[in-house]
């Protein structure tokens, strides 16, 4: 796998001797609202250079890891499968060579295609996932693969009882039925969040971080705005777990750059994306 010429600040490892794998999936051709996120893993490598490697959070710095990026995959608008069969296919290669898998969406519907790589080689896997949306819908005018049915695909995958969902405020009456007997849904915040890292702590855990489950007036660069999110503080302080977890993939999504023209929420996006690694490296 070649390295990708333009990385994200600090990112620029040889692939043989990276811990983690940056990708970007820069696809958006189910979005119920307003598309987008294609724009987003791009636009965090441009906007990354804005920041520091060093997090005065961790007392930690990029630079001295090995993190591998290694591009965007080059996606088909026109057909679901075909992305999600590419995005498998990309982290199943990062998998077999003993490497976890980080990708940069994108809408949400991209973490089905990592998450069915990531299944195949942890059957026992976990899904925490950040969100303002149940994200649990059958599906969405009659399609199946939708960012709004991602959660119920996963699930369709691993079964009741392994995925645990936070920050949820937005969603139609049958998903939140749906929720009450097939996953953990948590509402409105992260406040639980410690009380199930305790319980999965040991076991393969995928972490998908929907941008969404931030407040607007923090994160205004969304497809699909919720009011009544969490801060950046209180999603930084959450993310900070992950590194009391078998973190074996994860992804972070639905940034959408160009409805945030001041480009606070891609430099959001930056940080949290550099917190994140440092937090599991």
């Amino acid at each position: 796998m070649n390295k990708n010429v333009f990385t994200f600040i600090g990112c620029d490892c040889e692939y043989d001797d990276a811990k983690i794998v940056i990708f970007g999936a820069p696809f958006d051709s189910t979005t119920s609202f307003r598309p987008g996120t294609r724009f987003a893993s791009s636009a965090i490598r441009s906007e990354s250079f804005g920041i520091e490697t060093f997090s005065p959070y961790q007392d930690k710095d990029l630079l001295d890891y090995k993190v591998f990026d290694s591009g965007d995959l080059e996606l088909p608008f026109g057909s679901p499968e075909q992305a999600l069969s590419d995005i498998e296919s990309r982290t199943r290669q990062i998998l077999d060579d003993g490497k976890i898998p980080f990708m940069i969406g994108g809408e949400h519907l991209v973490t089905l295609g990592e998450f069915r790589a990531v299944a195949q080689k942890y059957p026992d896997v976990h899904i925490i996932h950040f969100d303002a949306h149940c994200d649990l819908r059958d599906d969405y005018l009659g399609v199946k693969l939708s960012h709004a049915c991602v959660l119920r695909r996963c699930h369709d995958i691993v079964g009741d009882g392994r995925i645990n969902q936070f920050g949820i405020r937005s969603g139609d009456r049958d998903e939140f039925e749906f929720a009450k007997t097939h996953t953990y849904l948590h509402r409105f915040d992260l406040e639980t969040l410690d009380e199930v890292v305790e319980k999965l702590k040991g076991k393969p855990v995928y972490f998908t971080l929907d941008l969404d489950v931030l407040d607007p007036s923090e994160f205004p660069g969304t497809g699909t705005p919720e009011a009544g999110g969490v801060s950046f503080r209180e999603l930084h302080k959450a993310v900070m777990t992950l590194s009391k977890l078998n973190i074996v993939g994860l992804d972070m999504n639905e940034l959408s750059p160009v409805y945030d023209p001041s480009g606070r929420s891609t430099a959001l996006a930056c940080k949290l994306l550099r917190e994140i690694l440092l937090a599991i490296l």
